[in-house]
């Protein structure tokens, strides 16, 4: 059975012909292509491509909100156009692709109505007599998770 990690590593190297094309993006600028100018530049920073043959970078060029290449700062600069925005990122790391990495959507879809929320309690009078309706409509033989809130 394939682990969440090489499902993942197959994913992303299917996907990364066609999210980095580096060599194409280079060749359109040498011949004065400027559809192909990005409105973006990060660079001077450390940039995770996900591609294991070439794992990091330093500079990504951004064109419409898609990664147009990556590479090293010097090849990726040359593609700057006129109207180009750089932001030098001063050796910060670069992810691609991940937005809020920490959520428990699965957990939660799931076990939504089994869960109880303490976000805004204001005594332990109260967080007890939550847990107790809680209890009282939680099926068997599953547990009342506390989540958030009351610090008492």
């Amino acid at each position: 059975m394939p682990t969440r990690r090489s499902f993942l590593g197959a994913a992303s190297s299917l996907a990364l012909p066609a999210l980095f094309p580096s060599a194409r993006t280079a060749g359109a600028q040498q011949t004065g292509d400027t559809s192909m100018t990005p409105d973006l530049i990060l660079h001077n920073g450390l940039v995770t491509t996900l591609d294991r043959a070439n794992p990091t970078a330093t500079a990504v060029a951004v064109k419409d909100g898609l990664i147009l290449a990556v590479g090293d700062d010097r090849t990726i600069m040359a593609l700057a156009g006129s109207g180009t925005k750089t932001i030098d990122l001063k050796g910060k790391r670069v992810l691609p692709g991940l937005n809020d990495n920490h959520t428990h959507v699965v957990r939660g879809g799931l076990n939504f109505n089994m869960e109880l929320r303490w976000d805004g309690v204001r005594s332990l009078a109260d967080a007890m007599d939550m847990l107790k309706r809680q209890v009282a409509i939680t099926p068997a033989p599953q547990w009342v998770r506390v989540v958030g809130g009351f610090t008492e």
